[in-house]
């Protein structure tokens, strides 16, 4: 990395670190959260131009995904949504950390993935000492300041503050005895020193991953050359008789699953109830994450084992092919039992976030096996980690559409048995819902329903804190408040449902 440019990506990281104090420091994530991106795609753009870095498809691709799912934390307030959306940015920035990519950002391999998410994830929490050590040109700044000395004292510095406030910072709040000592010795400065501590933690993870994101060689990268180097070993287990083999016994084994399923999970109640004398709910409640598990680790094996058959024989390469669509099949067997579970799991106890998000996955897991199937099966692997990685925007924006937490309490308040107390504890996604089906319930849910609504804080939200869907439940519950006092009281003229 050129000396304008090391410079230019210090600078800009500073600017973050204060950007990103002003924006999050007290506030929840919302609004901030895309206007932050937004100026750390501004800061990138213009570095891109200042050093004359060529955009190439990976970083023109990361825009656009990283902005929207950054914007959809303004939308939302269910936690897990939140974490989704963040997974989402994670695999925006994925694309952006690509750099082999000729011809095409469609040809770009799992291991291109794997490198370039290595390296982006590494360069974020350690590529700041890599620029302050390699690439600002310290000599120069300091024969303008006091010689060679002066560089030393300044690269010590620029290193050693923002490690002085995040191990200060975390000894501060581990032990009380050493804060009041501090405190007694230089005042009580824990406001000032939250402040530096999270402008200097956001400036540190901005410089390390703009100076991946600018690099144009994997040279330049922290971790990215060890990782090319792993990627071209050759691996031990070669033979073609050896992962037909391992197809063979995983295809047999799938397949005892998948008749005892289809016996027991999809012959009915009375199969099961009489065979292990349980109910049909607590069958169905044990092995969804177990199948879920089995369903995850399936890809891997079917992606390696094409990989160490793509240069053999034309017999070898149909017989996998055929063992792996099998298997693929089988798999989407093991994919609907997980789905029958869940639904009948549901039908008996109803939603819950965790539920409705492992359900998602499944749906695209499927997706992703059947995609596998026609890239690489067939001998396209090109294509498949771009089309998977875009059904998981697409899946993720359509949990975004859904609302989950809303869907929740419209599906769990049609359910004869309603746990008030879990509904109570839905993010502000769900009180609109709750709002709008709070008068036809019957007494026995409306009064502790209306109580665990009045129990929301309404403070004062933020302007940097803003959420379209914290903004609308506040303002909801500001204007039912007296009618929900009265129900709470047990005073309400509604009618008992």
């Amino acid at each position: 990395m050129g000396e304008r440019l090391a410079l230019g990506v210090l600078v800009s990281a500073v600017a973050l670190g204060a950007l990103g104090d002003y924006l999050f420091q007290g506030h929840a994530l919302g609004v901030n959260a895309g206007v932050f991106t937004l100026a750390f795609v501004a800061a990138l753009a213009i570095l891109l131009r200042v050093g004359g870095v060529p955009l190439h498809q990976g970083r023109r691709a990361m825009v656009a995904p990283l902005v929207l799912f950054a914007g959809l934390l303004a939308w939302h307030d269910s936690p897990l949504l939140l974490a989704t959306n963040l997974l989402a940015v994670a695999g925006a920035v994925a694309i952006g950390a690509l750099r082999r990519t000729k011809p095409s950002l469609v040809d770009a391999q799992v291991a291109d993935y794997v490198v370039g998410a290595a390296s982006a994830g590494a360069s974020t929490f350690a590529g700041a000492i890599d620029l302050l050590e390699k690439d600002v040109p310290w000599d120069r700044i300091g024969r303008q300041v006091r010689g060679r000395q002066g560089a030393a004292v300044a690269r010590g510095l620029a290193i050693g503050l923002p490690l002085l406030a995040l191990f200060g910072g975390l000894f501060v709040a581990a032990d009380a005895v050493f804060r009041s000592i501090l405190f007694e010795s230089i005042g009580d400065l824990s406001h000032l020193w939250l402040h530096l501590l999270i402008a200097a933690g956001i400036a540190w993870l901005s410089c390390g991953l703009l100076r991946d994101l600018l690099a144009t060689r994997d040279e330049q990268r922290l971790v990215a050359g060890e990782l090319a180097g792993v990627r071209t070993r050759k691996l031990s287990l070669s033979g073609q008789t050896e992962v037909a083999i391992v197809l063979a016994i995983v295809n047999v084994v799938f397949a005892a699953f998948v008749v005892v399923q289809i016996r027991y999970l999809f012959g009915g109640r009375g199969l099961v109830e009489s065979r292990l004398h349980l109910t049909y709910a607590e069958y169905a409640r044990h092995g969804f994450f177990e199948l879920l598990a089995v369903s995850l680790l399936v890809l891997p094996l079917l992606f390696g084992a094409h990989v160490l058959l793509r240069h053999r024989s034309p017999f070898s390469l149909r017989l996998v092919q055929a063992l792996s669509g099998l298997l693929i099949a089988l798999s989407l067997v093991v994919m609907a039992s997980a789905l029958e579970r869940m639904r009948l799991y549901q039908r008996e106890y109803g939603l819950t976030e965790l539920r409705v998000y492992a359900t998602g996955v499944i749906i695209w897991l499927g997706f992703v096996f059947v995609w596998f199937a026609a890239t690489v099966v067939r001998a396209r692997p090109r294509l498949f980690v771009t089309g998977a990685l875009v059904s998981g925007f697409v899946a993720t924006l359509a949990l975004n559409i859904a609302n989950p937490d809303a869907l929740i309490a419209r599906t769990n308040l049609d359910r004869p048995r309603v746990d008030v107390a879990y509904l109570g504890d839905l993010s502000d996604d769900a009180v609109p819902v709750l709002l709008e089906r709070l008068p036809s319930l019957p007494a026995r849910l409306r009064v502790p329903l209306a109580r665990e609504l009045l129990r929301r804080g309404d403070g004062p939200q933020s302007l940097l804190g803003w959420n379209a869907s914290r903004s609308r439940a506040r303002d909801l519950l500001r204007d039912r408040h007296s009618t929900l006092v009265q129900v709470a009281g047990g005073r309400d003229a509604l009618p008992s449902g």
